[in-house]
This record gives structure tokens, sequence and C-alpha cells, in this order.
């Protein structure tokens, strides 16, 4: 069986302090919680597409350099590849390998800096 005592069902309404649970829905309808140290999100003016590629490219310049360095040892591995350059090919891929490195590195040192960086 199922249950513990044979009439209790464990998805019977409870009357609990904040709201009336029923089952798996917990409704409340109070205002909503107070957290100390916690502020509403104020919308802001919304951001185009441009303005914040080039904050990003401002804020860690690194990145779009390791991206666009991945990209280019890619290409030329796999077009070395196309013609039968095996070796060149292989040296290409351990490029881009290292681009990929140093994209994370870049990624990493960037999350690294604004979380140590102080809020306006």
């Amino acid at each position: 069986t199922l249950f513990r005592s044979p009439g209790r069902c464990p998805l019977r309404k409870h009357k609990g302090r904040r709201g009336v649970f029923s089952g798996r829905i917990m409704t409340d309808h109070g205002a909503p919680p107070n957290i100390p140290g916690f502020l509403p999100h104020q919308h802001q003016d919304a951001e185009t597409f441009r303005g914040k590629f080039t904050r990003k490219l401002q804020e860690n310049p690194f990145v779009p350099i390791g991206c666009l360095a991945t990209v280019g040892a890619l290409t030329y591995g796999l077009i070395s590849f196309k013609r039968g350059k095996t070796r060149q090919s292989q040296l290409s891929m351990r490029a881009r390998i290292l681009a990929q490195g140093f994209t994370v590195a870049a990624i990493m040192v960037g999350v690294v800096v604004a979380a140590t960086k102080p809020r306006q």
C-alpha cells in the first residue's frame, strides 16, 4: 500500500500560516516576500544589439580576438585537409585548440574582473 494509514490521504488540504497547501500547489495571496539586500530589477532602456556588442567588446576585447583566431585556425585547417596537406591540417587543428584555450581563459578572466568590480 502506498499510504501509512488507510484513512489518511497525503494530498488533503492543509491550512498553513502563509496559504493553503493543496497537493503540490502552494498559493499565497499576500504581498511579495521582503528579502533583505534585494532590490527588484528596475527596467532600463532597451539596449540595441550593436550597442551591447560594442560595450562587451570594450569590456573584454580578448574574447572576440580568441573567437576569430579559433575560426581562422579551423577554416585554414579544413582547407588544408581538403587539399591533402595533412601535416598543415594537424598543425592548424592544434592551433585551433590553443585559440580555444585562450578564448576560455579570456572568458574566465572577464568573469573574475566583472565579479570583483565594484557596482555602481
